[in-house]
């Protein structure tokens, strides 16, 4: 961050400013704020994308709790991409305070075993919830109702104002969708899942939301 300021002029040194105290001032503004920006405004990279501060502390875990999280979800990628890049592409994952859900549509049993036991490898990770189906006959059309639905509940929880949307985590599979994160209260959450049960498609709804 740069500060500027204007030259002092003939008639401000005319009128005995004290120029090393107004300096004095200037230096320690400006040591608070760029302490406040080196602790809440830098960007946190999670999947290739770049999340502000901002919103991670907007959410009921806090800052701490999404770092975190952020490390676990990167270490289990890596271990699941040296393992195999077909467990890799086929699975995925949500990570909340150390909660890991693990889901997708694995070839056959062992690849489901296998994603389980890797991610239990990861430090911090505190519980492992395993969602994962054995699926080989679905194709591109199931996914793309899949991400319809997240889509669409999503938009739902957004525009619904006794909804903190940005507690919830939300991923479908097969139909069915699973939802993650912190709820304030049990009528919040009666409302989260009565809005995905609404939606065409959806089989069922497997919520692992904590209050």
């Amino acid at each position: 961050m740069t500060f500027s300021r204007r030259p002092l002029s003939q008639r401000d040194a005319g009128q005995g400013v004290d120029v090393s105290g107004w300096w004095r001032q200037w230096a320690v503004v400006a040591v608070a704020v760029m302490a406040v920006a080196g602790a809440g405004c830098a960007p946190i990279a999670i999947g290739g994308a770049a999340v502000g501060a901002g919103v991670a502390a907007s959410q009921d875990r806090g800052l701490g709790g999404f770092i975190s999280d952020a490390e676990i979800q990167a270490q289990i990628n890596h271990l699941w991409f040296q393992h195999s890049m077909d467990l890799h592409r086929r699975l995925d994952m949500t990570v909340d305070n150390g909660r890991v859900l693990l889901l997708g549509r694995a070839s056959d049993a062992q690849m489901r075993l296998d994603a389980v036991r890797l991610a239990w490898q990861v430090r911090g990770v505190r519980e492992v919830i395993n969602e994962i189906q054995i699926d080989t006959a679905s194709g591109m059309l199931d996914s793309a109702r899949d991400t319809w639905i997240s889509t669409q509940l999503r938009g739902k929880l957004t525009f619904d104002g006794a909804i903190r949307s940005q507690n919830y985590s939300i991923d479908t599979v097969n139909g069915v969708v699973y939802l993650m994160g912190v709820a304030r209260n049990q009528e919040e959450l009666d409302r989260v899942v009565d809005h995905a049960r609404r939606l065409p498609y959806v089989q069922r709804v497997v919520s692992h939301v904590s209050l």
